[in-house]
């Protein structure tokens, strides 16, 4: 018997939900389906899967194969949306992953100019981190991205796309942003400062080693934001997140921070629809972000 997709979702769910109801009301089976679906699975192995009868922990094996599953049905679910998505796609079909400061720029932009150009046009956008967006473009499910830094890919153009300097950014109204001269690196990274990934690419030594001490990190853009504007916490992006945060929040530069941050362009060379690839892409290039 081969393992089939269908039973490692069975699996996936069940492990996630921790009892049969739950798994089959999700999979919208019987309990007794989706029980012996597990058998079916565990017979193969020739080893438990879970420890006891409730489903409610793993077994050592259990847990290796939730990870090893979890990740299968993630690719198998992206192709199969693929599939559709190519075959609904008449008109063609655009791609595009931005890190988020980007996105709010040009997605709306970009989303007007494609399908008033092409009318029918498919477009799938979507925000991410940097390393979301290369594995988008080398794994084929993105035609284009936008990203932090240079990342060399095969079969995958970077185009310079901008660049804009880091500095503080904080509440309105903080005392970093109200007093006259300008913040320090040691006056924003104390206690109350706030490390985001974006620090990574920031290469003045003062402040690598002021933020080996930083006890908070926070990843996403949105929840950093929100922690920011509370007035406690301070943080260092590139200028262009200015550009669509709140209006209680502000940018200001930081006299000895002088790092900036490179965006590229990243355009696959070979794609299915090659000629709206490129007009999109010449679309971005040419759009000012000042």
């Amino acid at each position: 018997m081969a393992i089939k997709i269908e039973m490692l979702r069975c699996f996936c769910i069940t492990a996630q939900t921790g009892n049969l109801a739950e798994a089959a009301d999700r999979l919208g089976r019987t309990q007794s389906a989706v029980s012996m679906t597990l058998k079916q699975l565990e017979d193969h192995l020739g080893k438990k899967l879970f420890e006891g009868e409730r489903k409610s922990k793993l077994s050592p094996l259990g847990e290796q194969v939730l990870e090893l599953a979890s990740k299968q049905i993630r690719q198998f679910d992206d192709a199969v949306h693929g599939i559709e998505a190519a075959a609904e796609a008449s008109h063609g079909l655009i791609r595009i992953v931005s890190v988020p400061s980007v996105a709010a720029l040009i997605f709306p932009q970009v989303l007007e100019h494609m399908t008033r150009r092409f009318p029918g046009l498919k477009m799938e956008l979507r925000d991410t981190d940097s390393q979301q967006v290369l594995d988008a473009l080398a794994e084929g499910k993105a035609e284009i991205g936008i990203a932090s830094g240079f990342h060399p890919l095969n079969g995958v153009r970077a185009l310079p796309l901008l660049e804009d300097r880091f500095g503080l950014v904080c509440a309105a109204d903080h005392p970093l942003n109200t007093r006259a001269e300008p913040p320090e690196i040691s006056d924003v990274v104390t206690g109350s400062f706030v490390r985001n990934a974006l620090c990574e690419l920031i290469q003045t030594p003062r402040f690598l080693s002021a933020i080996e001490a930083a006890d908070v990190t926070i990843q996403n853009t949105h929840s950093l934001i929100t922690m920011i504007r509370t007035g406690k916490w301070v943080t260092v992006l590139p200028e262009t997140v200015a550009q669509f945060i709140p209006e209680t929040t502000a940018f200001r530069p930081i006299s000895d921070l002088h790092d900036k941050r490179q965006v590229f362009l990243y355009v696959r060379e070979k794609s299915r629809y090659a000629e709206l690839t490129e007009e999109c892409s010449t679309f971005i290039l040419s759009r000012p972000f000042d």
